[in-house]
């Protein structure tokens, strides 16, 4: 039944999330409710930051190409990133799973990569849902949904005050598509008749639909050490809406995004899904994150110090500056 499926999950959850364990929460799962301390993580005046999202469409694709070992990772991203880019460390991590039948497989597979996810965020997985509920969901359809809780000294806190004309906007390289744009891809791919197993046009080692499964990347390490360098303005994670409607979100008021386009490296991914369906590049630009997953405004005199503690974690950009004007974002 319904309680035995779900006590044998839990029994096979506890040595995951005991994997994440980190100063504040000791890995321990199975009560109410999840539990963290916080005068163990060493806050002296904290805020709290709180996220939650899932991965959109690309679950759907998971469940397609029966892949479920990412997804968790994208899970996790996809809220630990939003949290960075206040300032905030990832503390804590809650994960909601709700399926019609239970797959003990597919959601353990899940669940590691949740907790994957995690380890590389720095934050533990406390806690979590797993809902069988027969007559909501369809066969092996499932859903998923992830819920993060950060902290930050309350003068580090990053809000849109701080960024001014002529700061420089520096990129974070993406590994791809990340979790974004995935209803217009299998809008693509089902227009086309292209199958999942077939060979990847844009990546000669994988098939299509795990080259698409790549998942997100996590920013939290190469945030957080650039943040004790000082300088950095504001902070942007690209997602739906792009670099064209990210940025602006954290610009006070009179200012404008100015984007060098071929400043950094151009991804096959997005070549090839231009082409294939045909999209006007302003679209492709709202849609996806065109090889950029994570920006940095910086005041023009860090930009050396901070481009270079980065080069050591991940591939860095000099992409366009902050000019006046009200909000919009322009691309040369």
């Amino acid at each position: 039944g319904l309680v035995g499926s779900e006590m044998c999950i839990r029994d096979r959850i506890k040595p995951i999330t005991r994997s994440t364990a980190r100063p504040g929460a000791d890995g321990k799962i199975g009560g109410f409710g999840g539990i963290f301390d916080l005068k163990a993580a060493h806050y002296r005046d904290p805020i709290l930051v709180a996220a939650n999202d899932g991965v959109g469409t690309k679950l759907k694709l998971a469940i397609e190409t029966n892949n479920h070992n990412q997804v968790g990772i994208d899970l996790v991203a996809m809220c630990v990133n939003d949290l960075v880019v206040q300032g905030a460390e990832p503390l804590f991590f809650l994960d909601y799973y709700a399926t019609g039948k239970l797959s003990l497989g597919s959601a353990k597979e899940v669940i590691n990569g949740i907790a994957e996810g995690c380890l590389t965020a720095g934050c533990a997985l406390i806690g979590g849902e797993t809902a069988e509920m027969p007559g909501m969901y369809n066969g092996n359809d499932y859903d998923l949904a992830g819920f993060a809780v950060g902290a930050v000294e309350r003068q580090d806190l990053l809000t849109n005050a701080n960024a001014k004309e002529g700061d420089i906007i520096l990129g974070l390289a993406s590994n791809g598509l990340h979790s974004n744009g995935f209803s217009l891809i299998r809008k693509v791919i089902k227009e086309l008749d292209l199958k999942y197993e077939e060979n990847c046009p844009f990546l000669e080692t994988k098939n299509l639909g795990e080259a698409l499964m790549e998942p997100t990347r996590i920013y939290v390490r190469s945030c957080l050490q650039a943040l004790k360098l000082g300088g950095i303005m504001g902070l942007a994670h690209i997602t739906g809406g792009g670099l064209t409607e990210n940025i602006p979100r954290v610009l006070p008021k009179g200012c404008s995004v100015n984007i060098e386009r071929g400043t950094w490296p151009n991804l096959p991914v997005f070549d090839t899904i231009e082409e294939l369906g045909n999209i006007e590049v302003e679209e492709m630009y709202r849609a996806f994150n065109m090889g950029i997953g994570m920006v940095f405004i910086v005041d023009k005199k860090s930009v050396g110090t901070i481009t270079k503690s980065l080069k050591n974690i991940t591939q860095v950009f000099n992409i366009g500056t902050i000019d006046e004007g009200e909000g919009q974002t322009s691309y040369v």
